[in-house]
């Protein structure tokens, strides 16, 4: 008896953490499946019931995509599904949801984040990283048009394929694959052209602070979109498409 007591507890544990939505789907008339990263569980999916009276905990205004969250949950390492007890708004944001271009950036982070994260784990530097990111672009007044540029680079420091810049020289390719510059064009099809990989060290010296300094035309910057999408692909398996990426070419 006492045995299978300690099993259970083993099991299931009461948590509490902080966690960033990524993506909610409608269950049935009243749930939700929620995807989460958290900061101290890596990924991971709830399953919500929504309240239906004015006092519910469990409120669907709360399950936006990228709102940072307080949880408190019976934490099952076995379960695919897990179940929310409490949970409240850790940072309310004051501009992204009201500032039609930020909150397109940040539904394509969202979607973005949904499958480059897929596989996360427990990573504090990583949950800081988007933590820093978000907070300044909701209290950014202006010049955010290459946020999701310096967003994806700098994600890959953090997911373990942070491109190799060192070795760098004047008419290099840029190998995809392998993450890093050649003299010479490899044996594959995945690898940037000289002309272009000459820019990848540009993006590389960009931050949120700085960004604004380095001015591109929408035709740049879609491209630059394109070529860090395609380097993704490469390295995190079953990236797709992203349904977000039109609306942020054509606003940006």
């Amino acid at each position: 008896m006492y045995a299978c007591f300690f099993v259970f507890l083993w099991l299931s544990m009461m948590t509490k953490t902080r966690a960033l939505v990524l993506r909610t789907v409608k269950y049935g008339e009243r749930g939700l499946i929620v995807d989460m990263l958290s900061e101290g569980h890596g990924r991971l999916s709830f399953m919500v019931s929504i309240g239906q009276t004015q006092h519910s905990r469990m409120k669907k205004q709360l399950f936006q995509p990228l709102s940072m969250l307080d949880l408190e949950f019976d934490l099952r390492p076995n379960a695919r599904l897990q179940k929310l007890k409490d949970v409240r708004v850790n940072h309310p944001y004051t501009s992204i949801p009201f500032d039609p271009y930020k909150l397109s950036i940040s539904l394509f982070v969202a979607e973005f984040l949904l499958y480059a994260t897929r596989d996360e784990q427990f990573n504090e530097p990583l949950f800081a990283y988007l933590e820093h990111s978000l907070q300044w672009l909701d209290g950014s007044t202006g010049h955010f048009a290459n946020f999701h540029l310096v967003f994806m680079m700098r994600l890959s420091r953090f997911i373990g394929f942070f491109p190799n810049l060192e070795d760098y020289q004047e008419g290099c390719c840029f190998d995809l694959r392998n993450g890093e510059f050649t003299p010479h064009a490899p044996l594959h099809a995945d690898f940037v052209q000289p002309d272009e990989a000459a820019k990848i060290g540009l993006l590389m010296r960009m931050d949120y602070e700085t960004m604004r300094l380095f001015r591109m035309s929408r035709t740049e910057r879609n491209r630059c979109t394109e070529l860090i999408l395609s380097y993704y692909r490469l390295h995190v398996p079953g990236f797709p498409q992203l349904r977000s990426l039109s609306v942020v070419q054509e606003l940006f």
